[in-house]
């Protein structure tokens, strides 16, 4: 896979500015035409993006990201060829799991913070999950996925803006973090994820994406085997561009496909009472 480096990057790259002054502005999508139209501009931004840094825009995956959205706007996304939908609170997805079964295709990323108590519900139905911050919850994963008879495709949460309010690993815990994971056959790990910082300013949006790309470049040289770290997801409506051009594989884009939401992205990440087992 063709990925720029930090010491050789087209000009045009550093300049591209980010889009989060378009939150909560995007109209909404109604249609089927509406989500088409919408997932046809997304993909036109993810080539152009790709273009510029000379990548293969076929190695770079939209998430489209459907929390707080109803059950009848997923239909219509499914209709307009959405088949896996990301998450961020498990009951939530969970419920919309339930309620669209009869579209058998359809498959769930979780791509939110998860208390281990709610291990058993991710481990009962998503296919993905991108928010793996602690081995204790790795430990509760394993457990219920056994019991499922199932495995999972995860991605290791780090934090690269170094802001308390975000959940991740912190850089430097990760590498201890993949060799104990080695030893859980139902995980398997695919990458690693980051949330950037939420800001107008596109070079420290920039600095975290790098930041991930160079931590997943150092530790895949001597990554557990079955570990390939293949995979970087990171980069949302606002950035996701930013993120392309830093290396991502897989873009998590909600408004920019659905349209607005309510409230500020900092509403809809969930907290709850193991926060401290970040570090574990």
């Amino acid at each position: 896979m063709s990925e720029p480096s930090s010491s050789s990057r087209l000009p045009s790259a550093t300049l591209t500015p980010t889009q989060h002054a378009r939150h909560g502005r995007y109209p909404q999508a109604t249609t089927v035409e509406d989500f088409r139209r919408n997932l046809a501009a997304v993909r036109a931004r993810m080539d152009a993006a790709c273009v510029r840094v000379g990548r293969n825009p076929a190695q770079v995956r939209l998430l489209p990201v459907s929390k707080t959205k109803p059950e009848a706007s997923l239909r219509l996304a499914h209709a307009a060829g959405c088949r896996l939908f990301g998450e961020n609170k498990v009951q939530e997805a969970a419920g919309k799991w339930q309620a669209m079964q009869d579209l058998e295709d359809m498959r769930w990323s979780v791509i939110g913070h998860l208390q281990t108590n709610k291990a058993k519900l991710v481990a009962r139905f998503a296919s993905e999950f991108q928010a793996l911050d602690s081995l204790r919850l790795a430990e509760a994963l394993e457990r219920r996925l056994q019991l499922e008879g199932r495995s999972l495709d995860v991605y290791v949460q780090v934090n690269t803006s170094g802001e308390a309010s975000k959940y991740g690993l912190e850089p430097d815990a990760v590498a201890a973090c993949l060799k104990a994971l080695a030893a859980y056959p139902c995980l398997r790990v695919r990458g690693l994820m980051t949330l950037a910082l939420f800001s107008a300013e596109a070079e420290h949006v920039r600095r975290c994406f790098v930041r991930l790309r160079e931590l997943r470049d150092r530790l895949r040289q001597d990554a557990p085997a079955g570990i390939t770290l293949d995979e970087l997801s990171m980069g949302m409506s606002g950035d996701f561009e930013i993120a392309i051009e830093e290396g991502a594989t897989v873009v998590r884009v909600g408004q920019a496909i659905f349209g607005a939401r309510p409230l500020p992205d900092s509403h809809y990440w969930p907290t709850g009472d193991d926060s401290g087992a970040l570090a574990r």
